[in-house]
């Protein structure tokens, strides 16, 4: 017999400052696979300033990356428990969100990046989240493959989307360009497709081009 039970949980997440609620941009950046929240972040500082504050919310599955000891990283779910992890992550993100915002007087513009795994949880969550979005940075990634589509396509309907990957990404193959493309085909929506010199990382001056020169 499998029972589950509901109870509070404190968990980190890491800001680029400590918001006044002045801030004209709010940019929420999901880490990806085995990475930690405090140093995903420190790749966005250089572009925090009083008027853009950056928010890097940390997955709750932790794991040692090696053996059983050393170097630890954090992943937003695995196969195991997947649904649970999922409902874990929406409760977590909207609590998130509520709090930060709740020191602004007016709706500042929203930005969400999603590197690698967290580029499917930055869509799972983005759905179902009652903000909007000005854009959707989906680097390294893609497009959760469960999502409901007829959500997700209201929903994004006036966001910005980027594809942003590496052409020396060894994650990014063949099968999962196709598969994301019939995703955005059913989607019905236009995207902005960006690539750098590179590998499964993000790159500094692809961020600074996105961040503050605009696609």
């Amino acid at each position: 017999m499998k029972k589950s039970i509901q109870f509070s949980y404190e968990t980190p997440y890491f800001l680029s400052h400590e918001p006044t609620g002045k801030e004209q941009e709010v940019w929420i950046v999901l880490h990806g696979y085995g990475q930690l929240a405090e140093f995903f972040i420190r790749k966005f500082l250089p572009h925090a300033s009083e008027n853009r504050l950056f928010i890097a919310p940390e997955g709750t599955n932790h794991s040692y990356l090696k053996d059983f000891q050393g170097r630890v990283g954090a992943n937003w779910m695995t196969s195991y428990q997947r649904e649970t992890a999922i409902a874990n992550n929406y409760r977590y993100l909207n609590q998130m969100m509520e709090e930060v915002l709740s020191a602004f007087e007016q709706v500042p513009r929203f930005h969400l990046l999603g590197f690698s795994q967290g580029a499917a949880t930055a869509t799972r969550w983005a759905s179902q989240w009652e903000g909007s979005l000005d854009s959707l940075i989906l680097w390294g990634g893609g497009f959760a493959h469960d999502l409901v589509l007829e959500v997700a396509k209201e929903k994004f309907a006036s966001t910005e989307v980027i594809l942003v990957h590496g052409l020396e990404d060894e994650l990014i193959t063949e099968e999962s360009k196709k598969r994301q493309e019939e995703l955005i085909l059913e989607l019905g929506k236009p995207i902005n497709l960006l690539t750098f010199s590179g590998g499964h990382e993000i790159d500094p001056k692809t961020i600074e081009r996105i961040i503050n020169q605009g696609f």
